[in-house]
């Protein structure tokens, strides 16, 4: 990428991806790669990337997957292994047309099942740690009644026009992520088995009322991951804890980077405090 405190769309494959990037570029500081949730676009992040760069200094790249946001359309169905294609096959091409070349992968949600798959399964050195944001590693009851409860907001209530703001296509941004999850086939997607590869620290960010996903979660990563396992359980807040108590997340996640970062010899570059 010639520019880099810039947005536009970036050329992955045969889709067009949207994206925005903030900071120091990849040759001059660590970078943060950040991977939205189900619903979510590199705009629905918010002010999120900004006070991230903000507290670290480290750049930050957004980018909306194929089917969000600004992004090239997907083919639907989405197939019932989505996040094992974003993982191995698209995401290495991003963190290559952007230079990356150090840092951390910043994840909700799907995001952060996206990068656990990643990092478990593709042997980066220049990961140096993961925090994942109310992350799945297999689906609960849970998780099946709050999809199919959003379904009917969306058909029914006024869903579908707040996501409009964010998906050109907001249709197809919703039932590619919404049908795939519903599906009974979905009922056995597991991808415990990465985390038993994963070699950087990871830090676990939830709200304690989480509607998609419970404690369980947790309980799997630090049954299965043999790298420190850092948990935050944010008070009051549910499955954003980034949007619903945005202070006290940041706060947990800027830590936890510099931390790293500091770790690698490569510190923040600004007071995080």
């Amino acid at each position: 990428m010639r520019n880099w405190n810039a947005s536009g769309r970036i050329s992955i494959g045969a889709s067009e991806l949207e994206y925005r990037s903030i900071g120091p570029a990849p040759e001059a500081a660590p970078t943060l790669v950040m991977l939205h949730e189900g619903l979510g676009s590199a705009g629905l992040w918010g002010d999120v990337p900004d006070r991230l760069q903000a507290k670290t200094g480290a750049g930050v790249f957004v980018y909306s997957r194929a089917g969000y946001g600004g992004s090239s359309p997907a083919a639907l169905p989405r197939s019932l292994e989505y996040m094992h294609r974003e993982a191995l096959d698209v995401l290495p091409k991003v963190l290559g047309a952007i230079g990356f070349r150090r840092g951390l992968l910043v994840g909700h949600s799907d995001g952060a099942s996206i990068a656990a798959i990643y990092t478990g399964g593709v042997q980066d050195h220049r990961i140096r740690g993961l925090s994942l944001i109310a992350p799945h590693f297999v689906v609960e009851d849970i998780s099946v009644r709050s999809i199919a409860a959003i379904k009917a907001t969306y058909e029914q209530g006024d869903l579908r026009s707040k996501l409009a703001r964010w998906h050109s296509d907001v249709d197809s941004a919703f039932y590619g992520w919404n049908d795939a999850w519903l599906d009974p086939k979905f009922r056995d997607w597991d991808i415990s088995e990465y985390l038993g590869y994963i070699r950087v620290p990871v830090q676990i960010v939830q709200g304690e009322h989480d509607q998609y996903g419970t404690a369980r979660q947790i309980e799997i990563a630090e049954e299965e991951c043999y790298c420190p396992v850092d948990v935050t359980m944010i008070a009051g807040a549910g499955h954003a804890p980034h949007r619903e108590a945005a202070d006290v997340t940041l706060e947990s996640i800027s830590g936890f980077v510099n931390r790293i970062l500091t770790g690698h010899g490569e510190g923040a570059l600004v007071d995080a405090a």
